[in-house]
């Protein structure tokens, strides 16, 4: 099972890590009562605590008007919305968007804990990450003009370049490095063979390279070999569309909504009330067991009524 996580928050300002990585367990696992299940609740609690949620998993995630947690704990609450559940394979786009270094830094040192605590496997696109971020790394995919140009163990991405004459000053970060060495603009400062002359090399002869330099021929025999079906339980086949029926999805919504109209209760009652003394006050006046309709005066009467229902119940959505 594979999931993926792009790089806008979409959480709700009244749900806490708690209550979302619990209704997302529900929705991936399909068996809302297996929740209190003592596999599936210490993996929700472990993985709450690498993400370093356990001090603010029950504070409200918070908007511009309420007070809640910090962007850094709410991008981490939106990933691991994601990550509660049996998938093994993640992808994730611009997780850093509206974050600082540092708190790019946390986040993607907890990916990598539970990369190498729970086996799994994460692919994290980042633009210009900080140094220390790109050391947690332990694969870099480079991707210019659409295509690869390196893709192997970040130790050899050095040798890789070096061989292609091309080489990191010590003042540059790496990531400033990656990402202008391929552009015919700026590659010519990163030239050290001073005994010949500089040329440029395009996207297609990097790939030409990588596939003749060690790493790419080491990935090339990997994935030569055919995958062994054998070894695959039965239940990795999907056989049906979804993996969760609909009422279970609509139990799951509908607890989520509950939840959210109970944290929230004082405005629902406030609006109810209110509602409720205007529809008294509207069937008061316009109370009528029979009225004329032949004359201008009374179809006044008509649209006053109209009018008046509508501003009520315009205002009352804007509230």
């Amino acid at each position: 099972m594979a999931s993926a996580l792009a790089g806008d928050d979409l959480v709700r300002s009244l749900s806490n890590a708690r209550s979302m990585s619990r209704r997302n367990m529900s929705l991936v696992s399909g068996r809302k009562r297996g929740w209190a299940s003592g596999s599936i609740r210490e993996a929700w609690n472990n993985q709450i605590d690498i993400l370093g949620l356990d001090i603010c998993s029950d504070i409200m995630v918070g908007d511009d008007m309420r007070r809640g947690i910090s962007d850094g704990q709410k991008k981490r609450v939106t990933t691991g919305e994601m990550l509660v559940g049996p998938a093994k394979a993640l992808f994730m786009d611009e997780i850093s968007t509206g974050l600082d270094s540092s708190k790019t830094f946390q986040i993607v040192r907890c990916m990598k804990q539970m990369v190498h605590i729970m086996d799994v496997t994460m692919v994290i696109s980042l633009l210009q990450p900080a140094p220390e971020t790109y050391d947690l790394f332990d694969d870099i995919i480079l991707l210019s003009e659409g295509k690869i140009v390196y893709q192997g163990p970040r130790e050899h991405v050095f040798e890789f370049f070096e061989s292609l004459g091309f080489k990191c000053p010590n003042r540059k970060g790496i990531a400033d490095f990656l990402q202008k060495v391929t552009s015919r603009k700026d590659q010519q400062t990163y030239w050290c063979r001073e005994n010949e002359p500089y040329q440029f090399v395009s996207v297609p002869k990097f790939m030409e390279h990588f596939n003749s330099f060690h790493v790419g021929r080491k990935l090339d025999d990997e994935l030569r070999i055919p995958y062994d079906k054998s070894g695959v339980h039965q239940a990795a086949l999907v056989k049906e569309k979804y993996g969760i029926s609909n009422w279970e999805l609509f139990k799951t919504c509908f607890a989520r909504e509950w939840l959210l109209m109970k944290r929230n209760s004082f405005v629902y009652i406030f609006k109810t009330t209110q509602i409720t003394i205007m529809s008294v006050i509207a069937l008061t006046v316009f109370f009528r067991t029979k009225m004329e309709a032949d004359q201008i005066s009374n179809g006044r009467k008509f649209y006053g009524a109209l009018f008046f229902s509508l501003i009520n119940v315009m205002f009352n959505g804007m509230c």
